[in-house]
């Protein structure tokens, strides 16, 4: 716990990762089981091709999202948070850091109920240990963030190759149990969904964390690394719960890799998995919370902050609010994705892909192209029936876009010039 893991200022490149540590440490963030329940929704709804098809489209149009962002991330060694200031100005980036940070306390809370229910369902504990369980695993979860990146590392490259084994043999049984690879393929769907909505679930699952993904991509030692590192974190990763989600419902009718593990016999292995899949999830989704809240108050004292953040989510868990904060947290996912777009118009349109020196640089207190742009992509994705939120990243884009170059037009107007620059 000697360095702060920069909250504030840009990751030297004295403290770049390479491949095998960015890899696992997004992977740890990627392999979520809330991911499984929505895969779940899919799994009765199409055939084994057609499944095949919708998953695949989905995690590269949300790996593409979280790679354009990871580049961003690694060539400025800065993160989502601190890019804000430049997009939407000194002020108005506090805008970014609430929900971004909102969202993320809102899931600790989800994740420290969830490991303490469960636990005394699958183990037939006492039902009254559930509030003390709540209380020991939401501030021992933060204990790996309060580390920093090297917390996250060390479990990662533990918790993720194991977890993936325990995938794995869990739908090596899965699917001999249906009858192998031609029972799988002869299932008919009991239920009906289209391939539009089916993307945007799967888009939906993990939008917000792409968008914050920047928070480890940005340590890796080159912009490939960062890149490689986000698409198999989003695309293989995520892909893989949405699939394990998907199968299990529609063999096991359980969408939760616990629950199949349990129908499957493998108790021990199933609690294994549940501590390390929430626990991975959870230590990056506190240190994310901490690195928006570090940026909202303009502190250095991540730490703190991340022990502040464990303690108000864990009180949200034992308070019961996590069952009202969900519909909530889907709602607010509708208006993240929309910050990346803004993030990657102004990094590519106005700072021509180099940002200043986060140090010397004077943002103004409200860049109001950005956060005009922001409120057209939100508008846009929650009106929108069609894949919100890509829609949203689209609109936001187009709308930087659209607005810098008014602003530019019209200030070479005032200025007497006959035209602005291209």
């Amino acid at each position: 716990m000697k360095t702060s893991d920069y909250p504030l200022s840009a990751v030297p490149a004295s403290r770049r990762k390479g491949l095998l540590s960015t890899t696992m440490v997004l992977l740890g963030f990627t392999l979520f089981t809330a991911t499984m329940w929505a895969g779940g929704s899919l799994g009765t709804a199409f055939t084994f091709g057609e499944l095949l098809w919708v998953i695949t489209i989905g995690n590269l149009l949300l790996g593409g999202y979280a790679a354009a962002l990871a580049y961003i991330a690694c060539r400025s060694g800065l993160n989502s948070v601190l890019m804000g200031r430049f997009c939407f100005g000194e002020l108005g980036s506090k805008l970014s850091d609430l929900l971004l940070g909102f969202t993320q306390i809102g899931w600790y809370a989800w994740g420290t109920a969830t490991i303490a229910v469960l636990l005394v369902q699958t183990t037939a504990l006492p039902g009254w240990l559930e509030v003390p369980l709540m209380v020991l695993f939401g501030m021992a979860f933060c204990i790996t963030a309060m580390i920093g990146y090297r917390g996250l590392d060390w479990l990662s490259r533990f918790a993720v190759p194991t977890m993936l084994l325990f995938i794995l043999i869990s739908l090596y049984t899965g699917v001999s149990d249906i009858g192998g690879l031609a029972g799988l393929v002869g299932q008919t769907p009991s239920d009906s969904m289209s391939f539009a909505a089916a993307v945007t679930v799967i888009i939906g699952t993990f939008v917000s964390g792409g968008t914050q993904a920047t928070n480890w991509s940005r340590f890796a030692r080159s912009p490939k690394i960062a890149v490689i590192a986000t698409l198999a974190a989003f695309c293989v990763g995520n892909g893989l719960m949405v699939l394990t989600g998907a199968l299990g419902a529609l063999i096991y009718q359980q969408a939760d890799i616990v629950d199949v593990m349990l129908a499957q016999g493998f108790v021990v292995l199933a609690v294994l998995m549940l501590f390390l899949n929430i626990w991975t999830t959870q230590d990056n989704t506190i240190y994310n919370f901490a690195v928006a809240g570090c940026n909202l108050l303009r502190t250095p004292r991540r730490r703190l902050v991340t022990a502040v953040g464990a303690a108000i989510g864990t009180l949200l868990a034992v308070g019961g609010m996590y069952d009202l904060l969900i519909p909530y947290l889907v709602l607010l996912g509708t208006f993240i994705p929309p910050i990346g777009g803004v993030i990657m118009a102004d990094f590519w349109l106005r700072h021509k892909g180099r940002y200043p020196s986060l140090e010397t640089a004077s943002p103004p207190a409200f860049h109001w192209v950005g956060l005009l742009a922001y409120a057209a992509g939100s508008l846009a994705a929650y009106l929108s029936p069609l894949l919100p939120p890509l829609v949203g990243v689209l609109v936001a884009v187009l709308s930087y876009a659209l607005l810098l170059r008014f602003g530019a037009a019209t200030a070479f107007r005032r200025c007497g010039c006959s035209r602005p620059p291209a």
